[in-house]
């Protein structure tokens, strides 16, 4: 539950209200929590099937690679994975440290000077980047979670206690703050025709299930943990499933509980900045009125600043160990299978926080837009197949836990995240660059493959 919450729901509701322009964006929520559903049932089957370390590398690997696993098409659908991961984490790591500076911004308004802007053009598509002072909080914050992990860690309880009562805290403040302040008539004060069914309510919705996903996303995290989880084939598809339930009905509780509060139109308009950039610090400043507001709301972002950080610091920790371990396995640039002298890949650490600092000067639409996309092209779509052609191809498998309904969830689970994929606006911007990421990924394989000596190329 906490890989799935971080700190994706405290910065991303005002995104999720924009796409549709009003509350109705909440089944953005329902939507994604089924599609996370049908999905996690795929994790749950490979999971408990293949209990080992590296998730979707190992599942992809085995899938791809035939009976007798020696096919070169596994090498290079886990060598994609790998590839699209050294973008995709950053992305992820830069999406948290974005979040974090707007919520910094509220504590100290000087954040928010510009120096600069750019608008970024590459035929008829557009990104911006941004140059000020919250660019460069956010690039260092990656620095600092980058420092600290340039060293031997001999354990994370202090940094995952610290996010576990952050993250928990808050949002029980969160609710019953609602509960006490607010009005539930007001988050079903949805516009005239907002379920009007024409082609800005799906491409709206499209959006809305795009950044709902972003918001679900880590619950298959144990799958990487495979090999350490204590009967994985009970523990994993149950901690998939509950972590998906659980947390789609906390989200649900939460933004009724903030809409309650703060009018949607505040988080949806251009005129109060403060709302949409740090919304549950605006939240908790409006519900405790003019005298305890302004340090409940502070109080409120700094509680989110210390779980973004949290966040990005695990995000980096993790994902830095999965190149070094697929380098080690012959299987990616060896550069990044290097140890520094206390033990840790330091060049993955270094690569991975180079790249989100980077990612640091986009907006966090486009960041979230980009990592989303590349995910789902890249590794589920390619799973979701995957796990109905090992069904075919292996059928005498062990599988302890099955897909219930097969196969209707991976489908399902295609269907969902292909219209996620398809039905937004400008949807082709995101799907270019992750073709542009796909086609580097396999040349690099290729080229690689050819610079290897003989008996390494199998």
């Amino acid at each position: 539950m906490l890989d799935m919450i971080g700190v994706g729901p405290f910065i991303t509701l005002p995104l999720l209200l924009s796409a549709m322009g009003g509350p109705q964006a909440m089944l953005g929520w329902i939507l994604g929590a089924a599609i996370a559903v049908c999905d996690g049932l795929v994790w749950a089957e490979l999971g408990a099937a293949m209990p080992e370390a590296g998730g979707s590398y190992r599942f992809l690997r085995v899938i791809y690679s035939g009976r007798d696993g020696g096919s070169t098409l596994g090498r290079f659908v886990g060598f994609l994975f790998i590839f699209q991961l050294i973008f995709s984490a950053p992305l992820s790591a830069a999406s948290g440290s974005i979040g974090l500076s707007q919520y910094a911004a509220y504590i100290w308004p000087s954040l928010t000077r510009n120096f600069g802007a750019q608008i970024i053009h590459a035929g008829p598509y557009s990104a911006g980047v941004s140059f000020g002072l919250e660019t460069a909080v956010a690039i260092g914050v990656v620095l600092l979670a980058v420092l600290l992990l340039y060293r031997r860690l001999a354990s994370l309880r202090v940094i995952t206690g610290v996010m576990w009562c952050s993250v928990m805290g808050l949002i029980a403040w969160i609710l019953v703050t609602g509960l006490i302040h607010g009005h539930l008539g007001q988050a079903f004060d949805f516009p005239r025709g907002a379920f009007h069914p024409n082609l800005a309510f799906f491409q709206g919705l499209a959006l809305a299930m795009l950044i709902a996903t972003y918001d679900y996303w880590g619950y298959y995290n144990i799958t990487f943990l495979g090999g350490e989880v204590k009967d994985a084939a009970r523990t994993v598809p149950r901690a998939i499933l509950i972590s998906i339930v659980a947390v789609g009905a906390m989200y649900m509780a939460m933004t009724l509980a903030v809409l309650s509060v703060v009018h949607w139109q505040q988080l949806v308009g251009v005129q109060d900045i403060a709302a949409r950039r740090a919304v549950i610090a605006v939240f908790m400043q409006q519900a405790y009125g003019l005298q305890a507001g302004p340090w409940m709301g502070k109080l409120a972002a700094a509680l989110v600043m210390i779980t973004a950080f949290a966040s990005i610091f695990s995000l980096l920790l993790g994902y830095s160990r999965i190149p070094y371990a697929a380098a080690r396995d012959g299987n990616f640039f060896r550069v990044f299978g290097r140890l520094h002298r206390d033990g840790f890949p330091h060049i993955s650490v270094l690569f991975l926080g180079g790249m989100a600092a980077c990612f640091c000067f986009f907006s966090l639409t486009d960041v979230i837009a980009a990592l989303v996309v590349l995910r789902i092209l890249i590794q589920f779509l390619m799973q979701h197949i995957g796990v109905m052609l090992l069904r075919r191809s292996q059928p005498d498998l062990r599988r302890p836990f099955r897909i219930w309904l097969y196969p209707i969830p991976p489908l399902v689970a295609i269907a969902g995240f292909s219209y996620i994929l398809f039905a937004r606006p400008n949807f082709v911007r995101e799907l270019l660059l992750a073709a542009v990421i796909l086609g580097l990924g396999t040349a690099a394989f290729f080229i690689r493959g050819r610079r290897l000596p003989a008996g390494e190329r199998i």
